[in-house]
């Protein structure tokens, strides 16, 4: 039986600068690693994406009419600072300043990720991303800047989305790295350097203003695919190494001991610092944010040899049989949803916060609206799952924010793969009107949030 959530419950929505904004030649914007991507023919040109930085009145209006209270956007960092360790260009920041304003306006709280992927490319190209100190060091220094012309006005904060992805092989793909063999050693140094420059941020931030902020993680519930023990030990280490030793980190500033075990034994250096255990030392979260959208199953027998945990998902990963899932494989799982927020929070005793949940489908605009109810009955689920884990787990979670109100290119760039309540007319070859048309999903959503979450019918 749903039920009110407590009062000031966040609802709202999530997004990326470089899957909304567009206009990458404008208002003196570098260029990021995004550039480098070619157009295909299941991908978008990324120098328009949803053209949201000429739109985004519309978008704020939209959330506003759906009633969220909440809206957690990226600060694209090529945009105010062009070659990533350079002169700030202030017409980028009067970009995010307007955008602040204009969602505190219409009574939308703005939460602010610095990082989702788009390294300023001369950082890349230089510096080969987050392998280097100098790029920790340049994040450090941009994170700084827009904390002093934000801090006062955006109440919560991440650094980097997905921060445990740093610590998977997608490292070399997100983390500004464009040249190596992608060697276990070096996942071990871009991971632990993306964690100092969280550790230095979050510590500057609860330094210098009353914000929170919170580590991120991409939160896959991954079961053993029998109860063969090794199918037990192997789900178990993907938690320990992917989420548990972030989490430690976030909430105990050290890694887990199992960790350190395995990277002492295997001789990694990871470039660790006596004023990097400092900065770990000091280092405190408010709240635990994490995306989920699926969990998958993990079959060791299809594991080489000597694999490092963090890998393990590469060769074993499985869709669960007997849950549904979409076109990508992706498996519904509204329990698993339950279970990472209760065991986190028994564990860490951290508010914790959904802040990216939601289903890709392709969808076709045909003039009538388009009756997603598969999308309601996703988030619907969610939701009740979430009470659940509220109500009768005692977990005390902050909002929820769905990935996302408006259509936008996926990860991958795929505009087919549409996540949004709202229907942005578009394709991946033909950049049509852009015109904004809510799905069935808008109005069901915007009751949900008038209720507080009583109302999920």
């Amino acid at each position: 039986m749903a039920q009110a959530l407590p009062t000031g419950f966040l609802w709202g929505n999530s997004t990326s600068s470089m899957q909304t904004e567009g206009a990458t030649n404008e208002g003196g914007k570098g260029k990021s690693v995004y550039d480098l991507l070619p157009k295909t023919k299941d991908s978008v040109d990324w120098s328009v994406a949803i053209d949201d930085y000429h739109r985004y009145d519309e978008d704020i209006q939209l959330m506003a009419d759906q009633g969220m209270n909440c809206y957690r956007f990226q600060i694209s960092w090529s945009r105010v600072c062009p070659d990533g360790d350079g002169h700030f260009n202030e017409a980028g920041i009067k970009f995010y300043s307007d955008l602040i304003d204009k969602l505190i306006a219409k009574g939308i709280t703005p939460m602010i990720c610095l990082y989702h992927f788009d390294m300023p490319l001369a950082l890349a190209e230089k510096y080969n991303g987050f392998l280097s100190r100098h790029v920790v060091d340049a994040f450090i220094r941009y994170a700084k800047e827009m904390i002093d012309q934000f801090g006062d006005r955006v109440p919560y904060w991440i650094t980097f989305n997905e921060q445990n992805l740093y610590s998977t092989s997608q490292a070399f793909r997100i983390a500004g790295y464009l040249k190596g063999d992608e060697t276990d050693a070096e996942l071990v140094v871009i991971s632990h350097h993306v964690m100092v420059a969280h550790a230095e941020v979050a510590n500057y931030l609860h330094d210098h203003t009353q914000a929170k902020i919170g580590g991120m993680l991409a939160y896959s519930e991954i079961y053993p695919a029998t109860s063969n023990p090794r199918d037990v030990l192997y789900a178990r280490r993907i938690d320990e190494f992917l989420n548990r030793n972030l989490l430690d980190l976030f909430t105990f500033g050290r890694y887990s001991t199992e960790y350190e075990t395995y990277v002492r034994n295997h001789h990694y250096d990871m470039d660790r610092t006596g004023l990097d255990m400092a900065a770990f030392h000091k280092l405190k979260s408010d709240f635990i944010a994490f995306s989920y959208y699926r969990t998958a199953q993990i079959n060791s027998s299809k594991v080489p040899i000597n694999t490092m945990p963090n890998r393990y998902l590469d060769y074993g990963q499985e869709e669960i049989p007997g849950l549904p899932t979409n076109e990508w494989g992706w498996n519904v799982d509204p329990l698993g949803f339950r279970d990472i927020l209760t065991k986190t929070f028994n564990e860490y005793q951290l508010p914790m916060f959904p802040i990216e949940n939601g289903i890709g489908v392709r969808e076709v605009y045909d003039g009538h609206e388009i009756a997603d109810d598969y999308r309601i009955a996703y988030h619907r689920e969610h939701i009740r799952a979430m009470e659940d884990a509220i109500y009768e787990d005692g977990v005390i979670v902050l909002g929820y924010l769905g990935w996302g109100l408006i259509d936008i290119p996926s990860s991958s760039g795929n505009m087919d793969k549409r996540y949004g309540m709202v229907y942005v007319n578009r394709t991946n070859d033909d950049e049509r009107d852009m015109k904004r048309i809510p799905k069935k999903s808008y109005g069901w959503f915007k009751r949900v949030i008038a209720s507080n979450g009583a109302t999920l019918d």
